[in-house]
């Protein structure tokens, strides 16, 4: 059986480690959990992980965030993998820090990484995993947040809220999209748990 795990970002060293690159970041967690390093490929640096007799596709786009689906839709292709084997890791502004949603569709929520992949596979029937990075900016500030680099006091926590979602990816191949949504969602934020 075979997945494709897609994390969203941008690819260059000033976009690395910025709250829109979180995708790219619980991928790249999962990719040294299991010990594949991806390399280039066509529309995406890509690896091929195993874990407990499932195949994971693991790609990164180079296409940057707004064209993220020509890396999905060629991939999919590449691979012969159904759309309800695939799943996004994306961040989203509307949860707070450290929030994990994960859904089986949805619409793109105006992330136009999210909107390019619907555009071109023709539906949002596949599963997306919004990771919650916040919503502290000005208004009309928007761009400049996502593209910031996490702040000080969240930068301790996110090695927990990686290793999260990466348990997240691996129950997904395992376990199913629906024990994933249930073990995994949560809509609080890492320094809200408990309140």
């Amino acid at each position: 059986m075979k997945y494709l795990i897609t994390g969203l970002g941008n690819i260059g060293e000033e976009y690395r480690n910025t709250r829109h690159n979180i995708g790219f970041m619980v991928l790249e967690r999962l990719m040294d959990r299991l010990g594949v390093f991806p390399e280039s490929d066509r529309y995406a640096t890509s690896a091929v992980a195993k874990f407990r007799g499932k195949q994971l596709i693991c790609i990164l786009p180079t296409t940057y965030m707004n064209l993220s689906g020509k890396a999905v839709r060629f991939h999919l292709d590449k691979h012969k993998i159904p759309p309800e084997n695939l799943l996004v890791i994306t961040d989203d502004i509307a949860l707070p820090f450290g929030a994990v949603r994960i859904r089986p569709k949805g619409s793109d929520g105006g992330h136009n990484g999210l909107k390019s992949i619907q555009e071109l596979l023709g539906n949002d029937n596949w599963a997306r995993m919004r990771v919650g990075v916040g919503n502290d900016f000005p208004k009309g500030r928007q761009a400049d947040f996502v593209l910031s680099p996490f702040p000080a006091e969240e930068q301790p926590l996110i090695p927990e809220l990686l290793d999260t979602c990466a348990d997240a990816i691996q129950s997904f191949a395992v376990a199913g999209l629906q024990q994933t949504m249930n073990t995994f969602n949560r809509n609080k934020g890492i320094g809200e748990i408990g309140k």
